[in-house]
């Protein structure tokens, strides 16, 4: 499969995914469905390895690597979202995840202490400036006890997580471990934190057998996590971590659609401002010096 290919697989399933959240909370605790989600994700995905023959055997230093890989992608991240999802639409969720490309280009300088370009720097500051238009209503009168106030900071929170978790995936896979099997057993490890973050919490392994929660709860785990993650990895295996954040510039634009038909999201003359920027700021950070995206590639 091409990378462009790869990357509308992802912008197409995780721009649909933000809207099944919604049907997520409610009767169950948002950490025990994450739990739910990835259990059975990644039941799915040593499956896949196993037919496949892929590796699954690791160095204890590589599952350190693994462990950490879940823990910030397929748990601390998807938790907070949950929980913002309780007070913000999901278009908006998706809106503040998109940040996440100049969130791991500017991690990136920092950790390699590179110091930015002048267009990385104007693409952050239209990012930051989008996200503060779209939200200024929240941030005047923000509040930890306000709902969407709370809000944007998980949301935020989960956005800085699946940043983090994007540059240890990419170690991962310039280490040369397998992108599925790496994946299998990091969807396993951050089910194990979930699963001992329920329990810690004092929280009960509820379940909602109503059709909503389980057709949701199925579409997340297998084409959210399953399928739209494996391409993800692919794709920073390739490309890197930089370049594979382009998946979360379109995406937004699918799930605010998605919101506005479905959630009834009332698009303010500010957020009709800020929702352009921030997409100006990711593509921006994100440009090429030179034409081209991406490069062909098969398999």
């Amino acid at each position: 499969m091409t990378d462009r290919l790869l990357y509308l697989a992802v912008v197409a399933i995780w721009g649909t995914t933000w809207i099944m959240i919604k049907f997520q909370i409610g009767v169950v605790p948002p950490e025990v469905s994450v739990a739910y989600r990835f259990a059975i994700a990644a039941l799915f995905m040593f499956a896949w390895v196993a037919v496949r023959r892929l590796p699954l055997r690791f160095s204890p230093r590589d599952h350190l690597f693994i462990a950490l890989q879940g823990a910030l992608i397929f748990s601390t991240n998807f938790v907070l979202f949950y929980l913002a999802a309780v007070s913000l639409s999901t278009g908006l969720l998706a809106v503040v995840f998109s940040t996440a490309s100049i969130m791991t280009l500017l991690l990136t300088a920092v950790l390699k202490r590179q110091r930015l370009s002048a267009r990385t720097a104007l693409g952050a500051l239209l990012g930051c400036s989008g996200i503060a238009l779209v939200f200024w209503p929240e941030i005047a009168a923000f509040s930890l006890g306000s709902g969407a106030g709370l809000g944007l900071l998980l949301s935020l929170g989960g956005t800085l997580s699946f940043s983090l978790g994007g540059l240890v995936a990419a170690r991962n896979q310039a280490a040369g471990l397998s992108v599925r099997g790496s994946t299998a057993w990091a969807m396993a490890y951050g089910t194990l934190l979930l699963n001992l973050f329920v329990v810690l919490r004092g929280a009960d392994f509820t379940f909602d057998p109503a059709f909503a929660y389980v057709g949701s709860l199925l579409y997340l785990a297998v084409f959210g996590s399953v399928i739209a993650f494996a391409c993800y990895f692919a794709l920073l295996a390739r490309i890197g971590a930089e370049r594979s954040a382009y998946a979360t510039v379109l995406f937004p634009i699918v799930a605010l659609t998605i919101s506005t038909l479905f959630e009834g999201y009332h698009w303010s003359a500010i957020a009709l401002i800020g929702v352009p920027l921030i997409l100006a700021g990711n593509l921006l950070v994100l440009a090429k010096p030179r034409t081209g995206a991406f490069r062909a590639s098969g398999g």
